[in-house]
């Protein structure tokens, strides 16, 4: 398969130009990457039938690959900002064609925590790189070009639990064999945006599209305005864990469903994930990146403050509309992240990415250990107050006057 990328671009008039071409390659890779983890996350019920698991366990899986993603990410990012890595995409891409593979095979327990590991590891190195491809390529509309990438991303986790209930459910956890052929077309384009990659970076200067960076704020504003955006993040991925990982769990105990129609349930909520990164990249570029931050944190408290008590049809509609909401407020914290620290894209890429896979982790970890002590619907009546945590955006600092 060969991918048609638009070369590295010459300044016009110092006009930036938005590679669309170069977007939608890297976008498309995400999205493949991202319906391959989803994937783990749509079978764990087989799994937990498989290999008599409790919620823990179930949690730990997503620790492991988690953990994996996340620590490593920061480390990538800040290599890469001094040493650009063009190749780095695929190579990471194969990681996760292991892992996929091996999951497949999994005979026991631990096997499918190196599974896990190994996916984790791939995505480790593919999200900083992948990201600092989409704002080289954004033209300067950076919110715009983190939304198009991150909606391939969200698109593609939410094919997952669809593709789980149609191809996986019926005939067992052996069939996500088949899904290695989606790590092997992601790595055929991601060699395409390597080669697109190597040619901007060595192109001459003179043809390098210039970037107008913001003036930094005083280094402890920066330090607070980060460490609030990391709050965020933890309330931010702490409730997406709770549905991506439990939901399923959630609704058949609770409502008494099948495992297929569950997933469904799920892939619905994901697909509204999708939908609402597709808003909020653009609308912060065009109000602001804090008020999409605002809207997106705090705004969803009311509805996630009713899902608990809410029957199965109301529970279908929140999900979607906190999915909706929820999902607009990355691109805006990544890119307002960023333009607090220009020149450490790849950096503050592993740190965002980073940091939320590790809290989603976590979560998972956590809130799975909770369930064992309590129920699953408990998990959902504390997760519902974790929203209220949006009330710190009002202590962010106003870039846009700056930009």
């Amino acid at each position: 398969m060969t991918v048609r990328i638009t070369p590295a671009p010459a300044a016009t008039h110092d006009r930036p130009r938005t590679l669309f071409s170069v977007l939608a390659a890297i976008s498309v890779a995400h999205l493949l990457n991202d319906m391959i983890q989803s994937l783990i996350l749509a079978i764990y019920p087989l799994l937990q039938a498989s290999f008599s698991l409790s919620f823990t366990q179930v949690g730990m899986i997503t620790l492991t690959y988690q953990i994996t993603a996340s620590l490593l990410q920061p480390l990538v990012g800040s290599y890469t900002d001094k040493y650009p890595q063009p190749y780095s995409l695929p190579i990471g891409m194969s990681f996760t064609l292991c892992g996929i593979l091996l999951m497949a095979m999994a005979g026991s327990f631990p096997v499918v925590l190196i599974a896990a590991a190994l996916v984790g590891t791939g995505s480790s190195v593919f999200h900083p790189e992948s990201s600092r491809v989409a704002r080289m390529a954004s033209g300067g509309r950076h919110g715009l070009a983190q939304s198009l990438f991150q909606v391939g991303g969200n698109f593609g986790a939410s094919l997952g639990p669809l593709l789980a209930a149609l191809l996986i459910a019926p005939y067992g956890k052996g069939h996500i064999a088949w899904f290695a052929l989606a790590a092997l077309l992601a790595t055929i384009i991601l060699l395409q945006v390597g080669k697109w990659y190597r040619g901007a970076i060595a192109a001459p200067k003179s043809h390098h599209t210039k970037h107008v960076l913001v003036s930094p704020l005083p280094p402890r504003k920066v330090a607070w305005a980060i460490g609030i955006l990391l709050m965020l993040i933890f309330s931010k991925y702490f409730y997406l864990t709770s549905i991506s990982s439990y939901y399923t769990f959630y609704l058949m105990h609770k409502f008494g469903l099948s495992i297929q129609a569950a997933q469904l349930h799920l892939f619905a909520f994901l697909f509204a994930v999708a939908v609402g990164t597709v808003i909020g990249g653009p609308l912060g570029d065009r109000i602001g990146r804090k008020y999409v931050i605002w809207g997106s944190i705090l705004g969803v408290a009311p509805f996630t403050l009713l899902l608990p008590y809410a029957s199965l049809a109301v529970t279908g509609l929140l999900t979607v509309i906190i999915g909706v909401i929820i999902a607009s407020a990355f691109s805006a914290i990544l890119v307002y992240a960023q333009e607090l620290l220009p020149g450490r894209i790849g950096m503050v890429s592993g740190l965002f990415f980073g940091f939320a896979f590790g809290m989603g982790g976590l979560g998972a970890a956590v809130l799975g250990h909770i369930a064992d002590l309590t129920s699953i619907e408990y998990v959902y009546h504390i997760c519902s107050f974790l929203p209220l945590l949006g009330i710190l955006t009002a202590f962010l600092p106003n870039t846009r006057e700056n930009r």
